[in-house]
Parts: C-alpha cells; sequence; structure tokens
C-alpha cells in the first residue's frame, strides 16, 4: 500500500499543473513505459510525485501509452487508493477489518466521520485531513486501530480519536 503523499501546498502551489505536470509525467512515462503492464506502475508514480493523480495528467498518460482517455480513467476510478484530487496534510486510515469491527471499530469510523464533518475519501474543509479506509492494518490484538501520517496507533476508541486529531 502506497501511503506517500506530496504536501497539498505544492498541488496548491500550481506543481499539479502547467508545465511542471507535463514534464514532470513524461519523465515517469519514460522511465516506466517499457515495464511490462506499465499502468499502474506509472499511475502510483505520478500520485507519488503530486500526492493525487492530477485530471489534465489522463490525456498525457493516455497518448504515452497508446491508451484512451477512458481507459486510464477506468483504473483509475476503479482502484480505491488512487486519488483525483488534493489530500489533506494529514491522511488518517481506520482499519474495516473483522477484528477492529468486533473491538469498537463500527463506532469509531462513525465518530470519526462524525468528529471531522467527512466521509471516507473525503478532505476536511481546513485541508488537515484526508479520511480512508483499509482493511487491515495486521495489528489485530490490539483493535480497533488506526494509521496517521504512517504511524499506527492501537486500541482507539473515540476519546482517544479526538486526543489524535487535536479536538
Amino acid at each position: 500500500m502506497r501511503m506517500s503523499r506530496a504536501s497539498r501546498g505544492d498541488a496548491e502551489a500550481g506543481l499539479a499543473e502547467g508545465p511542471g505536470l507535463a514534464e514532470a509525467v513524461g519523465e515517469i512515462l519514460e522511465r516506466l513505459r517499457s515495464l511490462e503492464g506499465p499502468l499502474l506502475p506509472i499511475l502510483h508514480a505520478v500520485q507519488d510525485r503530486f500526492g493525487f493523480i492530477p485530471a489534465d495528467s489522463v490525456p498525457l498518460i493516455a497518448k504515452g501509452l497508446n491508451l484512451s482517455r477512458a481507459e486510464v480513467h477506468g483504473v483509475i476510478s476503479f482502484y480505491p487508493l488512487f486519488r483525483t484530487g488534493p489530500p489533506g496534510k494529514r491522511t488518517l486510515y481506520i482499519c474495516r477489518a473483522e477484528a477492529c469491527q468486533a473491538m469498537g471499530g463500527a463506532v469509531l469510523e462513525a465518530h470519526a466521520k462524525r468528529a471531522l464533518g467527512i466521509d471516507y475519501g473525503g478532505t476536511t474543509a481546513d485541508g488537515e485531513f484526508t479520511l480512508e479506509p483499509v482493511f487491515c492494518l495486521g495489528n489485530c490484538a490490539c483493535s480497533p486501530s488506526v494509521l496517521l501520517n504512517g504511524r499506527l496507533h492501537s486500541r482507539v476508541d473515540p476519546k482517544a480519536f479526538d486526543e489524535l486529531i487535536g479536538r
């Protein structure tokens, strides 16, 4: 699972638009198009570079791989970890696997959505948090678990969640 993201500030500063975008996507295409089945690695590289897959990159990728825009968009929309907009400064993953659900994960999930005012895949209005589901963090004995900016937190209840996000 890829967790690295460029900062929201980079995207807002215009690094996901204009000539910088074309140059970056061109370099990624040049480097990865010779792989067998290059579309997924290219999409991951674009997302790693910008924090999301800018809409203006889709025609560049399609042309570079001799695919239709619809084919590229279909892959982007099929995989839930590909983002089409800038993520928040901090990404919060809530485990939705069975062990976490059995230990209060559904209550935590509902609380997180209410506290942040967003659903999965959403970003708070202030651009601080993006909320994402994940289907196992491998921390079943200490569930429910969340991952905040790559750091695992165990036995997270609504009170601990509020402390984690500083609210």
